[in-house]
């Protein structure tokens, strides 16, 4: 592990073991060194000081966004159900916003409900954290009865319940750990699962609880979603109640076909590893079925051609329409949306639509109206997402946005008012909040200030919370009506940043291709100075780089401020430029992402003399490592070295879902898997590259870095490796402290002046 970095004049050196250097014999990497490899520090030369006090703020605070407000639930009278924790806590609390007075008042601590005691989590439910990349710790979800009278709080192994009326505060014993307790709707029953087994609880004393599904050997669960549904599918549960809270649709998981992999803490080695099912990219899946329970009367399996659509992309039971499914096939070419049977168990489709490269689903869609006479959905078969009304048996009635308008996710309908929820912007850099008429017509902006808006909403759409990363840094998070009405503005806690940046915005035009970029300089920049370079990237595709919202660029500022201008580049794969734009790393995850980067960058230098392009470094994360893994190998002439966090080495190293919705499966594009591989390039290295990757990773397994390391070694090649005591996430303050200080010590290093 790091150990505390210590000062040196006005340069950070760090003390750490000898392992994790550059040694030609290091376990941890290396081997021979071609000369070609060497790349001398250079000249001396004096770095600015570094700001320790705002690097020590920004962790402690996780980057200032601790104590910004988290949505987990609404009443039926619009009150509004809230987590918050404070400035430099981790740990969550519950809080209620009247929305008839805009009075805030807390409901429950974990503190005051685990009388001090610590919160002891399942291998389970820190695994599902991981998927839903949850860092806070305390109380992190409640569940809410339809009638809003009856509050879950779940808190590792213990469950609480409170009464809104009257604020009593009561227990409910579960013999076992139980993992995703979910309330009925009329809130009387409680449903959950303990060791791979489903059961069904009646509130009140000494109640018995009821197995609805017994795992029949070690590979099988009831009620748990898998690993691609939890990572990469977006659906975390594996049970849903049926709206008259009667009945139960749950998965029925067997792991057996798929690979079981081991995460170890050698931290600790008296620890025995924890093992998990990942299904890697060629790899079988898991087998999931889907079954109806009436309570007390048995089960029913639901059946479709799960033969050609195996994965459950969803599952919706609304108060007024049929019980339905999205589904998809394994290349994620096609997807239905069935309409289920609950009685027989017979589907039917809806509506189904093809993608030859992949299909996206909207996040949010579909949704039923409230009467059940039509759903919303969304499709991207013009080009461009938009929003549609099909009727209940699936046909079009209208389209209800245009392709120009941005759409990126529908948050709830207001069937009384005739609203959808929408977040939308043709400007990609940003979000806004819009009412869309289900009648036709032209949309309402709701939130003004430019930024980076989401929304949540009540179940009938009335209510709204919506929160806004705002271009000038601030941040405001407000419960409105659907008509755009404020109700009141939710308070945050959140520390303001003791400065923000000001990102330069540019739009690189190549060709038809318009690249969103942002550049930071250092606060004391110098015109006639020329800086070293630090290319900060993810590059692939479910994420941006560049947005309107000055607190995004926040380490941007520290490392700039640190004798760099750092950029920031969104090329072709990334979302809200339209289908062909995403579309275009289609089995090939790096040639166009990687050729983007470097096009722009240049032509971003003929534009900023200050940009020089003889000292480039490169650094990102998950799929940014894989990225600057592969700058680094691939194009020395323009990146003098790189730093890659918890890269995908390997797309046959990866999950199933991710890897073969973008790749395709291994077997039909074998030349794709072995070009994009940076093991497979790993003798190319003729630049410095540090490595960093957390041993705990279950997203990227450590076996990514591992493989690199070897690679190299092989080759004759040598780098630096850290591994952290981590997980894909790196929310400990004194681990991303150290982790930041020594990124910026090795692009000082090597991007020195020579």
């Amino acid at each position: 592990m790091l150990r505390a970095a210590r000062r040196v004049g006005k340069k950070l050196a760090f003390a750490y073991p000898a392992a994790v250097r550059l040694l030609p014999a290091a376990v941890v990497l290396a081997g021979c060194t071609h000369a070609a490899h060497v790349s001398p520090p250079g000249a001396p030369m004096t770095w600015p000081a570094l700001d320790a006090d705002f690097l020590a703020a920004n962790t402690a605070t996780y980057g200032f966004r601790l104590g910004i407000p988290k949505v987990v639930g609404f009443a039926p009278d619009g009150d509004v159900l809230f987590l918050r924790t404070p400035p430099r806590s981790f740990v969550g609390d519950l809080y209620q916003l009247d929305a008839a007075t805009g009075q805030v008042t807390q409901l429950a601590t974990a503190d005051t409900l685990l009388a001090g005691a610590d919160e002891h989590l399942s291998d389970a439910d820190k695994a599902r954290r991981e998927r839903t990349r949850t860092a806070t710790k305390g109380i992190v979800d409640v569940r809410v009865s339809d009638n809003g009278a009856t509050i879950m709080i779940p808190l590792g192994d213990r469950l609480f319940l409170i009464d809104r009326a009257s604020g009593a505060l009561s227990t409910v014993g579960v013999d076992g750990y139980p993992y995703d307790p979910h309330l009925s709707p009329s809130g009387e029953r409680f449903a959950y699962v303990v060791d791979g087994d489903l059961f069904v609880q009646t509130l009140g004393a000494h109640q018995t609880p009821l197995r609805i599904a017994r795992h029949e050997q070690p590979t099988v669960e009831y009620g748990v979603a898998e690993f691609v549904a939890q990572e990469e599918l977006g659906r975390t549960r594996g049970f849903w109640w049926s709206p008259d809270s009667q009945q139960l649709v749950y998965q029925r998981t067997d792991n057996a076909p798929v690979d079981q992999l081991y995460v170890a803490n050698p931290l600790h080695p008296e620890q025995a590893p924890v093992a998990f099912r990942y299904p890697r990219a060629g790899r079988p899946n898991a087998e999931v079925t889907l079954h109806v329970h009436a309570i007390g009367h048995g089960s029913t399996e639901l059946r479709w051609d799960r033969a050609r659509y195996p994965y459950v992309a969803d599952v919706q039971w609304p108060q007024h329409g049929p019980l339905t499914l999205v589904v998809m096939d394994r290349d994620q070419h096609e997807v239905a949306l069935l309409a289920a049977n609950p009685s027989d168990g017979s589907t039917t489709v809806l509506h189904s639509e093809r993608d030859d490269a992949w299909f996206d689903i909207l996040h949010g869609a579909p949704q039923w109206l409230a009467d059940g006479s039509g759903f919303l959905w969304a499709s991207e078969r013009s080009g461009a997402w938009q929003l549609e009304l099909h009727d209940a048996k699936g046909a079009l009635v209208r389209t209800l946005t245009d392709a120009h308008f941005g759409l990126r996710g529908l948050a709830g309908i207001d069937s009384a008012r005739g609203v959808a929820w929408v977040m939308a912007s043709a400007d990609p850099t940003e979000t806004a909040v819009w009412t869309v008429p289900l009648a036709g017509g032209a949309p309402t902006r709701i939130t003004q200030a430019p930024g980076v808006w989401t929304a949540q909403t009540s179940d009938d759409g009335t209510t709204a919370v919506l929160t806004g990363m705002l271009a000038d840094g601030s941040v405001q998070v407000d419960a409105v009506r659907s008509d755009g009405s404020a109700i009141a503005a939710i308070p945050t806690t959140n520390e303001a940043p003791p400065y923000l940046p000001a990102p330069i915005y540019e739009t690189i035009s190549l060709g038809d291709h318009h690249h969103a970029t942002a550049i930071i300089r250092p606060r004391s920049f110098d015109p006639t100075r020329r800086y070293p370079v630090l290319l900060h990237v993810y590059g692939g595709p479910t994420a941006r780089m560049v947005w309107h919202n000055a607190r995004a660029y926040l380490m941007d500022q520290w490392y700039a401020d640190g004798g760099f201008v750092v950029v920031r580049i969104d090329g072709r794969g990334t979302p809200n430029q339209g289908r062909a734009w995403s579309r275009a790393v289609l089995k090939d995850l790096i040639t166009v992402p990687l050729a983007d980067q470097v096009d722009v960058l240049h032509a971003l230098a003929v534009k900023h003399p200050e940009l020089d392009l003889g000292r480039v470094g490169i650094y990102g994360w998950s799929f940014g490592g894989y990225l600057s893994a592969m700058a680094t190998i691939l194009r020395p002439d323009v990146f003098q070295c790189g730093i890659a966090g918890a890269p995908v080495t390997d797309w046959n190293l990866y999950d199933s879902a991710y890897t073969e919705r973008y790749m395709k499966q291994p077997a039909d594009n074998a030349d794709g898997y072995r070009t994009t591989s940076a093991i497979e390039n790993a003798g190319k290295l003729v630049r410095p590259l540090l490595i960093i990757h957390g041993i705990a990773d279950d997203n990227v397994h450590l076996a990514n870095s591992l493989g690199l390391v070897q690679a190299l070694f092989v080759a004759g090649k040598r780098a630096e490796f850290v591994p952290l005591a981590t997980t894909h996430m790196v929310p400990d303050p004194a681990i991303a402290l150290a982790q930041e200080r020594l990124q910026v010590e090795f692009f000082q290093q090597h991007l020195a002046a020579k």
